[in-house]
């Protein structure tokens, strides 16, 4: 689709891309934007990078995640607050705004909480699908949080993954991932409930850690790696949060997204700015072999990049004008002269007074 200047921008907030999901199907949309992602990395060159902005404090993170190539500008502002649920919030909120680079007009903006999830869930299956071992048919799920439904369906549909060994801190976490996978259990899909990481990692091909805890952990110690396994590490993504012991990293092939925001924010930043690491665009575009052999353990150090934001805002709008959700906001004001911006106060002067919403605030505050 053609992208156009346009004087009104169209909106998807949450129910409108839940909505999008259910009509669509999770699996299917989990695979329409891996195959995005996996096209934009093959365009690499073309974006302007630079890592996320990030602004810690003692109870989270908020960032501004911002690239953009020729034709499309794209952000995503994403909260991490692990103590969220405790006040009725979520730990991840998200929206995400895509803009035409020649005029800047805004085109789409959509709350991303959800899609955030998908395009997570997508990357690792992607990444996956090119570094782990072509038979693997289980992996173990550490970390059933908010997350773990995404993972669970990306690797089930689109690797293969017929087996699932699950451990969480949290019993409650792991009864609610059993119930909302009853679907996929239902088509064959085992879930196996272990007692502790190393029980859920004993024998997996593959291991997703998604733990939520802003910590320096070690939930992967050296003596649980297994020869051929693949590591898919998305928990640790911010300064002082890891899940894998250092000597893990050492012992292995590390593939990342973006090399400068990863040594910040990944597992990365434990080792010095120079140990090796390969961006997954370049495995994907055939310039590095990946996997060199069954034997050899590969870890994908995850910690989210703003391309695989790009991509999926760019499926949402898609998705949304193919099936006529979301509606249109005038973000943009409307002038008979464009040069004019001051008119616009003798324009709402003219106007009906609207409902006193924010004095009523005000004065409650």
């Amino acid at each position: 689709m053609q992208n156009r200047p346009a004087s009104s921008t169209l909106h998807l907030g949450a129910r409108d891309v839940a909505c999008l999901v259910a009509r669509k199907g999770l699996a299917a949309c989990i695979a329409e934007v891996a195959q995005r992602i996996g096209q934009d990395f093959m365009r690499w060159p073309a974006f302007d990078k630079c890592a996320r902005i990030a602004s810690h404090s003692k109870d989270g993170v908020i960032e501004l995640m911002p690239i953009a190539d020729p034709t499309l500008y794209a952000f995503k502002y994403v909260n991490g607050h692990p103590s969220n649920p405790r006040s009725g919030l979520p730990t991840v909120m998200a929206f995400g705004l895509l803009a035409d680079v020649a005029t800047g007009a805004p085109l789409l903006l959509a709350e991303m909480a959800l899609a955030t999830a998908i395009r997570t869930a997508a990357t690792s299956a992607l990444a996956a699908r090119a570094l782990a071992r072509r038979d693997s048919r289980s992996m173990a799920l550490i970390g059933n949080g908010a997350q773990s439904e995404f993972q669970a369906v990306a690797f089930h549909q689109m690797l293969g993954i017929r087996t699932l060994r699950l451990f969480d801190t949290d019993t409650g976490a792991t009864a609610r991932l059993l119930r909302n996978l009853q679907p996929w259990r239902a088509q064959g899909l085992e879930t196996i409930v272990c007692g502790s990481t190393a029980e859920a990692v004993r024998g997996a091909d593959i291991v997703t850690t998604a733990t939520a805890d802003k910590r320096l952990a070690t939930i992967l110690a050296p003596e649980m790696i297994e020869a051929g396994m693949h590591l898919n590490a998305i928990g640790g993504d911010c300064p002082g949060k890891t899940e894998l012991h250092a000597q893990v990293l050492r012992d292995a092939a590390v593939f990342v997204e973006y090399a400068p925001q990863t040594r910040i924010e990944g597992e990365l930043q434990q080792l010095p700015p120079d140990s090796p690491a390969t961006e997954l665009w370049r495995v994907l575009r055939g310039d590095h072999p990946g996997r060199r052999d069954a034997a050899q353990v590969t870890v994908f150090d995850s910690v989210g990049f703003a391309l695989e934001d790009y991509s999926t805002l760019c499926f949402l709008q898609a998705a949304a004008l193919e099936f006529g959700i979301g509606e249109r906001l005038q973000l943009v004001p409307r002038m008979a002269d464009p040069k004019d911006l001051f008119g616009l106060i003798a324009d709402a002067s003219e106007r009906a007074p609207a409902a006193p919403v924010l004095a009523h605030e005000a004065a409650m505050a």
